[in-house]
């Protein structure tokens, strides 16, 4: 059985999609392979439910791990292979001076962190980390992990030759509940769930409501779910205020497990108007829901339009009026028909069998020397 070590910098249920996915592998991979995380959280507590042996570390430790205590743990690890996930982090980075050091294959999965969108956030720190340790570490890594051709792409961009394996995120469709969602009819619901950031283009949202005629939406409230920096939340509920959409637009706190799972699926209608985005596991479980989604091309859900289950548009408050538009627009009929479409492309193609499948694959090419697969992307 291949023993890997997972590093993350964090596995709160507050850190977003990464933690979420961190979670997901590990339990898709329970039995399989023999698992060590590796970790901190300020929460002390991990919400994984699989045979894992944990190091948890408190978040005001981390100069002191990177000086001696995450050496120590991996002289003293007893694996084949380290998985890391995530840039800029002094403890991924660490993995990677000591998997070189011990001679261990590494994949670092990039989690959508070079993305030309992403790369513009924080630039000149991002400029001063690729130069001083990020670029080697990837360059040296066995390989990169990508969730969509799209991240390939942007990989490939910066100039790394090493082998990329594009295998997508997914969701545990056992927790989403096989019979049709019963949406809620009056007022019909817009939902946003995710991490409130500038980066998922709330304002844009806001800016696009407010140019939809009244009578048009008069049906439809938007509900944005989820947390984030307090000053940046209060700046939208401002806004939101400035704009007199008080009553059409609420924001509230973020909610977890089954209650997450029951707003996706009594939503009409699921929207996610991001700037960048690797994958977004939200649009995966909006769709395990039976909700239609609206999303922008700085995510890789083309799927959205070819299977008949949502939008994929532009960026912009423009091309987000005009979906939110033909999407209120849709009788109830299509909307669940697109439903429908939408849980037959999870169930097909997103699952976590599927993407656990795949990561096996890979671990045991890395390890094992086996065929190479054929989700991994070698430059000539």
């Amino acid at each position: 059985m291949i023993r890997v070590a997972h590093v993350i910098n964090s596995i709160d249920k507050d850190s977003g999609g990464t933690s979420t996915y961190m979670k997901l592998v590990i339990e898709s991979l329970d039995k399989k392979v023999k698992q060590h995380l590796i970790t901190t959280s300020s929460e002390g507590n991990i919400p994984i439910n699989a045979n894992v042996k944990v190091d948890l570390f408190q978040k005001n430790e981390i100069l002191n791990f990177y000086s001696k205590k995450m050496n120590m743990k991996f002289k003293n690890l007893n694996i084949d292979l380290v998985h890391g996930n995530g840039l800029w982090q002094l403890l991924v980075h660490q993995m990677a001076v000591n998997a070189r050091k011990m001679k261990l294959p590494y994949i670092i999965s990039t989690h959508g962190m070079l993305e030309p969108w992403s790369l513009t956030q924080s630039k000149i720190k991002k400029q001063l980390a690729l130069k001083l340790f990020q670029y080697k570490d990837l360059a040296d890594a066995s390989c990169i992990h990508a969730t969509a051709p799209m991240e390939v792409e942007s990989i490939r961009n910066l100039g790394l030759k090493n082998p990329i394996a594009m295998i997508p995120n997914g969701v545990n469709i056992s927790e989403f509940p096989v019979d049709f969602a019963e949406k809620k009819i009056k007022p019909k619901k817009i939902l946003f769930l995710s991490r409130i950031h500038i980066k998922k283009g709330i304002e844009n949202l806001i800016e696009a409501w407010k140019l939809i005629n009244l009578e048009t939406k008069k049906d439809w409230i938007i509900e944005i779910v989820g947390n984030g920096e307090e000053n940046y939340i209060q700046s939208l509920k401002d806004k939101i205020v400035l704009e007199n959409l008080a009553t059409q637009i609420i924001i509230k706190p973020p909610v977890f497990g089954q209650k997450k799972i029951n707003l996706f699926r009594e939503a009409s209608l699921f929207v996610l108007p991001t700037f960048s985005e690797n994958f977004g596991i939200v649009i995966a479980e909006a769709l395990a829901s039976y909700t239609p989604v609206i999303t922008t091309k700085g995510t890789p859900w083309e799927d959205l339009e070819t299977h008949n289950c949502g939008w994929w548009i532009d960026i912009g408050v423009e091309p987000l009026k005009e979906a939110l538009l033909k999407a209120i627009q849709t009788n109830n009929a299509e909307l669940q028909i697109m439903g429908i479409n939408g849980r037959k492309l999870i169930e097909e193609k997103y699952s976590m069998e599927s993407v656990a499948k795949q990561m096996m694959q890979l671990y045991e090419w890395l390890v094992f020397k086996t065929k190479k697969p054929n989700f991994v992307n070698i430059k000539k």
